[in-house]
């Protein structure tokens, strides 16, 4: 079994430091680098192709939200655990709205960051107890688009095609599927015609300023 290529994107060294000597006591985790903000992962994750990237929130030059949503575009089998020191639901529900796999609370025990690892590499969201105790789901309630997933609605409900929105924005047309696909499960629809009628009963047609 091949072992799990783990990246620890933190801006303090003791953390990012202390994360990979607890990973590397384990024989099927390679450690591929710790990085210390958003823009060296999102200029180093092709060269080191982790399968999974533990990413601090709270970082200089690019933060760990918008990190993660460039990193998801261009890699979109990457999971990502946030890494963050708080437990508040509004930290927790936006991390997962960009795209985030799980949270892991920086004070877990190892055996925690060990078992959120094994959680998204079985294409699970992983929510540490400390985490997962501070949300309130509210019934009814859809996960909120990102700002790129707006955009590919627009595009979308415009009839334009996967291939069509992937030359209009240069990105890959895997990652346009990739993110139809988070587009349909959270706004809880199975169909482009579903999308389409989505977008016109919200406004969406009517004006691309608050998307874009």
């Amino acid at each position: 079994m091949n072992a799990i290529k783990v990246l620890v994107v933190d801006d303090h060294p003791m953390v990012a430091d202390g994360i990979r000597a607890i990973l590397e006591t384990y024989d099927d985790i390679v450690v591929v680098g710790t990085l210390a903000n958003g823009q060296e992962v999102i200029d180093q994750a092709a060269t080191l192709a982790p399968d999974v990237i533990l990413l601090d929130l709270n970082m200089p030059l690019v933060n760990g939200l918008s990190a993660t949503e460039i990193l998801l575009e261009n890699h979109p089998d990457t999971r990502i655990l946030i890494l963050s020191m708080h437990d508040t639901p509004e930290y927790i529900n936006t991390a997962l709205s960009h795209g985030a796999m799980g949270y892991v609370l920086k004070d877990v025990p190892t055996e925690e960051i060990r078992r959120a690892i094994d959680t998204v590499m079985a294409g699970e969201r992983y929510l540490c107890p400390g985490a997962e105790g501070s949300l309130t789901p509210v019934d009814g309630a859809s996960e909120a688009l990102t700002s790129r997933e707006q955009t590919i609605l627009l595009q979308l409900a415009q009839g334009k095609s996967n291939k069509d929105v992937a030359v209009e924005l240069d990105i890959s047309v895997r990652t346009v599927e990739t993110h139809r696909k988070n587009i349909k499960r959270k706004l809880g629809i199975s169909s482009t015609a579903g999308l389409t009628r989505y977008a016109l009963e919200h406004g969406v047609l009517q004006g691309t300023g608050a998307l874009l």
